[in-house]
């Protein structure tokens, strides 16, 4: 069977009940084996509310997003946000990758592809001279992905859930100024 075409949009607000579920679904499947669950689900349902950090974020006009549709439902995302990440020393400019995520039937057709395009090319059109990112150090799949996109790891940080502290990477892409077009 086919799968339906994948449109991208710059979203508004209207889409955002529809993106709650479906972020929480990628965060659960990806990582929920690693935590304590009531942990867990205490961090998912602050998260993903619709008063939470995400809809937060969904209403900043700092940050921008990316929304991967098939037949008019969300199936993955990206969030451009100002620099959050501990980041040594980085540029004056730079901007992070927050989030970059697509739910698993969908990975490997190309939809993670196409939003660290965007990323890459929203960084650029901003003026960002760096791009970074954060990731889990035991998340291969995705360190193969960031390494292809031109991604180094530069440091270290951690992410708390409970009483669990995980050691996440950060991870950097410097990007050619937007007056020079050569690859970056």
């Amino acid at each position: 069977m086919a799968r339906p075409a994948i449109r991208f949009v710059s979203p508004d607000p209207s889409r955002l009940p529809a993106l709650l579920p479906v972020a929480r679904r990628i965060f659960i499947d990806t990582f929920a084996h690693r935590y304590d669950r009531d942990a867990f689900d205490a961090f998912c349902d602050r998260t993903y509310a619709a008063d939470g950090p995400m809809a937060r974020d969904f209403s900043d006009p700092a940050v921008r997003w990316r929304i991967a549709l098939a037949d008019g439902a969300p199936i993955g995302y990206a969030k451009l946000t100002p620099l959050r990440a501990p980041a040594p020393r980085p540029a004056r400019n730079a901007l992070e990758l927050q989030q970059i995520y697509v739910l698993a039937d969908w990975q490997g057709t190309g939809v993670a592809r196409a939003l660290m395009a965007w990323a890459l090319a929203t960084a650029r059109g901003l003026g960002a001279g760096e791009l970074y990112l954060t990731v889990f150090d035991h998340n291969a799949r995705a360190k193969r992905f960031y390494a292809r996109h031109g991604f180094e790891e530069v440091g270290r940080c951690t992410f708390v859930l409970g009483e669990r502290v995980d050691d996440d990477r950060i991870w950097r892409r410097r990007l050619a100024s937007p007056a020079c077009r050569g690859p970056a």
